[in-house]
């Protein structure tokens, strides 16, 4: 791929098509009686899974298909994987060679061994005998063959040097910081495929309830035309800005990351249309497919799908959806905010044409887009008022109200469709470019926003679980597709009826065959790092992580943080964004949350899994492995190694953003208001615009280097506005350890106090400390409340000894690590208390003048440089 893209030489369109087969889908699709047989296991596939999440499905499917819906699912991503993914380039495309039936009908055997043999696993108590230990093994090969096929060598690689750090951790030649004791053959089989510790534990299971349903939904939204739709929209709303087609990449890769598990994926589907036009207004081949690498790629981080990443979060860090992408939304929102600034700031200093021959202010489009976001969500909140008032009205009946009303809803807004001609795809190299009309061409499409006002309404107001919010969602969508094609023929008054029925039955199948062939990648990516989670859990290699990072630090927080940001970084390479999220935070989360209590950062895990997640993505922009970047240059033509760095330098606010949050957790709208939430995303925006402006060279005309450091220094004011209050205020005040309890009793109700511990480490016998919160609850003494956490303390001589947490108490765990039984106590080293402090929003007063200095010199030099005629 990066061969081609190096000599300049664009991919053609069916070249593309199979570029995105190959990596999301399978590069293999027979033809007759083969080719339909493959197509009917895909479909079947995909109704098991709509089945599973419906609210039905204890009705229609046996308990024991139910129980074991994990192994269904590998099963039929181990099947697929080896009928639709060659074994080698040299391999048919066109058929398939019977060594891989055979791989295939064994994988598909050997998934379903907890099936077939439940009953005589349960009785054992989960252990392997010896005839499992063999099955297991065979299962974990073919595994890694099936994922080999799909995913690349990456992730398959990655999962037997884990596998064989099981098995050989005791040997001689692994480096003592990371030896441990080893494992026999039995053991470690039945930990990884008999369990549901390894290859069928959380990961998969999220895969298996969640996951399916949401790649179903977007392949089901793209074939009803959604896709096309957005990508117009975009165009019709961007193209005739100055970058214009660069900008509508931006607006478009987001709305088709929504709902997209992959960024390739992402990247060639909007590519081929917006590369060849951003190449058309002055941007450079590696620029624009840069472009649409950083904005594909931040697909991945954008709510509510987050490239399966978000469902996989409510597994790992124990609360609700609706939380994770809370959380997730702010950071994802101003990261797209800014690659549209990049593109604009681009354009200006190019002096890019625009495209057609509309004008139209850039302050008028993007306030009419912010407008319709807004405007959508205020929709989708306003919903719950009506519903609750059907309701209420009529329990017995209101579904049935509900979903009468939706039809009408649906059937309103396809007649308004009706009435426009169908959109087709736009040639982008054509001589003359026509941008559309938004002012016709939303109304075409008006009737896709009903799933999507579904999932939201069920996901946000609603609190159902994202597999059953998915499955009404894509309920509606069933219809959507079967309908859509013979209405509009009703509503234009043509004879057509039968065969728009049948073009939308066609539609639906082929719908379904896609979601099922773009899961048996995530399928087996779930499923291979369940390997690498197994091995954690079985080895404790996360502790030993933890130790190394620490070792190379040096114990300093911010290298620390960088150390494992890069750890990510590395371990992403040439993983999808789903095995890439378990990866990276089965290995590096720990690490954060051990190493940053140690050194008094206490940060909720939430922010600590985004930190990692963000730099894991960004594996697919960074060479020499940046997938995203390659498929980029295969449409543009550019060079991928260029294009991969190019991409890097535009996704600086993505590793900027992860620093931030770790250290501001208001950007993930982590306990404030919603009116502090309002404040906060308007300043973050604010900062992620002049950081962008700083990094960038260009504010209101090029930038000096001392300028630029200014802008990037305002910027980080805006984040972190508590760094600079607590240099000259300190935060916390010093109290006495004795003074403990006393202290903990004046406490008003929500207030807490650090304690810094310190005692022997429970393994090493080594001096260490930890950083804890302990909050005030209902009001009582202090060593009431204390005892109530758990925490017992004593006065001897003169210091202040801590007993072990009572078991099943908050902190039991978390000072597991001491050891309260050695010669050395467990004391409690320090005691802080919050100390009164001046809003740290005061801190924005000289940020934004210092700003305004910054304005008045550049606006200052940029008039006399257009007197003069000087070049910027």
């Amino acid at each position: 791929m990066s061969d081609t893209s190096s000599q300049g030489r664009a991919l053609s369109e069916s070249e593309l098509q199979e570029l995105v087969t190959a990596s999301d889908s399978g590069a293999r699709n027979p033809i007759g009686p083969v080719g339909t047989f493959l197509a009917v296991v895909a479909l079947a596939w995909s109704v098991f899974q709509v089945l599973l999440a419906s609210p039905v499905s204890n009705l229609v499917l046996p308990s024991d298909l139910i129980n074991n819906s994990r192994q269904i699912h590998l099963a039929f991503s181990m099947f697929l994987a080896f009928t639709a993914y060659p074994a080698l380039k040299s391999s048919p495309r066109h058929r398939i060679p019977v060594q891989d039936w055979i791989f295939a009908v064994v994988g598909a055997f050997v998934a379903l061994y907890g099936y077939f043999f439940y009953q005589k696993i349960v009785n054992s108590g989960g252990l392997a005998d010896d005839t499992d230990k063999w099955f297991a093994l065979l299962g974990l090969i073919l595994l890694f063959e099936a994922a080999r096929r799909a995913l690349g060598p990456a992730m398959a690689i990655i999962a037997i040097i884990f596998l064989m750090y099981v098995f050989f951790g005791s040997s001689e030649w692994v480096p003592e910081v990371i030896r441990w004791k080893g494992a026999s053959l039995k053991k470690a089989m039945s930990h990884m495929w008999i369990t549901s510790e390894g290859v069928f534990g959380i990961a998969l299971g999220v895969s298996t309830k969640f996951v399916f349903l949401f790649v179903l939904f977007g392949a089901l939204l793209e074939k009803a035309g959604a896709g096309n739709y957005f990508i117009k929209m975009a165009f019709g709303a961007l193209g005739h800005l100055r970058g214009g087609p660069a900008k509508a990449a931006v607006v478009g890769s987001a709305a088709t990351g929504l709902i997209s598990g992959s960024s390739i994926a992402n990247v060639v589907t909007t590519g081929t249309f917006t590369i060849p036009l951003m190449k058309r207004v002055g941007f450079t081949p590696e620029q624009a497919g840069s472009v649409e690498v950083a904005s594909s790629v931040n697909g991945q981080i954008m709510p509510p799908v987050m490239g399966a990443a978000a469902f996989l979060m409510v597994e790992y860090v124990g609360i609700p959806y609706v939380e994770v992408i809370t959380h997730a939304f702010v950071p994802a929102i101003i990261s797209y905010i800014a690659l549209v600034y990049i593109v604009h700031l681009e354009a200006i200093k190019r002096k890019m044409p625009t495209l057609g021959n509309k004008t139209t202010s850039l302050g008028k489009t993007v306030g009419g887009m912010f407008g319709f976001f807004i405007g959508f969500g205020l929709l989708c909140y306003a919903v719950q008022y009506p519903v609750r008032w059907i309701s209420d009205l009529v329990p017995e009946g209101a579904s049935w109200i509900l979903a009468a009303l939706v039809g009408i809803a649906y059937l309103g807004l396809l007649w308004v469709a009706a009435q426009e001609p169908d959109l087709e795809p736009d040639d982008p190299t054509a001589e003359v470019v026509e941008l559309p009309d938004v002012a016709h061409i939303y109304k075409t499409g008006l009737y896709f926003l009903l799933p999507i006002v579904v999932l939201v309404y069920f996901l946000m107001i609603e609190l159902k679980s994202p597999g059953l919010s998915a499955f009404w969602a894509t309920a509606l969508l069933f219809v959507i597709l079967l309908t859509q094609r013979p209405l509009k023929a009703l509503f234009r008054g043509e004879n057509e009826m039968a065969n728009a029925f049948r073009a939308g039955v066609a539609d639906l199948v082929s719908g379904l065959v896609d979601g099922a062939r773009n899961m048996i990648g995530i399928g087996l990516a779930t499923a291979t790092a369940g390997v690498i989670v197994g091995t954690v859990t079985l080895t404790g290699v996360g502790q030993v992580m933890a130790d190394l990072v620490e070792f190379l630090s040096g114990g300093n927080l911010i290298l620390m943080l960088v150390m494992v940001g890069l750890l990510s970084l590395v371990l992403g390479m040439g993983l999808p964004t789903t095995a890439n999220y378990i990866v990276v935070s089965s290995l590096m989360a720990g690490v954060v949350v051990n190493l940053g209590a140690q050194s008094g950062l206490i940060v909720p895990l939430i922010a600590v899994h985004l930190f990692v997640f963000y730099f894991g993505i960004m594996a697919d922009v960074t060479p020499p492995v940046g997938l995203a970047s390659f498929a980029a240059a295969a449409v543009s033509g550019g060079d991928a190694m260029k294009t991969g760095f190019i991409a890097f330098f535009y996704s600086l606010r993505t590793v900027a953003l992860p620093f931030m949050f770790i250290f501001n957790t208001d950007l993930l709208l982590i306990n404030v208001t919603w009116w502090q939430g309002i404040i906060v995303f308007i300043v973050a925006t604010v900062a992620i615009l002049i950081f962008t402006a700083g990094t960038m060279g260009w504010f209101i005309t090029r930038s000096r280097i001392y300028e630029s450091v200014a802008l990037v220094l305002i910027a980080f004011a805006l984040f972190r506005p508590g760094f600079f209050m607590d240099q000259m205020v300190a935060p916390f005040r010093d109290v006495p350890p004795a003074q403990l309890t006393q202290t903990m009793g004046a406490l008003k109700q929500g207030e807490d106090l650090r304690l810094v511990i310190a005692g022997p480490d429970f393994d090493t016998g080594k001096p260490r400390e930890l950083h804890i919160i302990v909050p005030a609850g209902a009001p009582g003494t202090g060593e009431a409340r204390l005892q109530k956490l758990g925490l017992a303390v004593h006065e001897d001589g003169g210091k202040l000894l801590l007993d072990e947490p009572f078991p099943a108490t908050p902190y039991f765990k978390k000072l597991s690590e001491f050891d309260f039984y050695g010669d050395d106590p467990v004391v409690v080293s320090a005691v802080k208390a919050a100390a009164p402090q001046p809003p740290k929003e005061l801190i924005y007063i000289p940020a934004l003048l210092l700003l305004a200095g910054v304005a008045f010199l550049q606006k200052r030099r940029a008039e006399r440089q257009e007197r003069e005629g000087v070049p910027a």
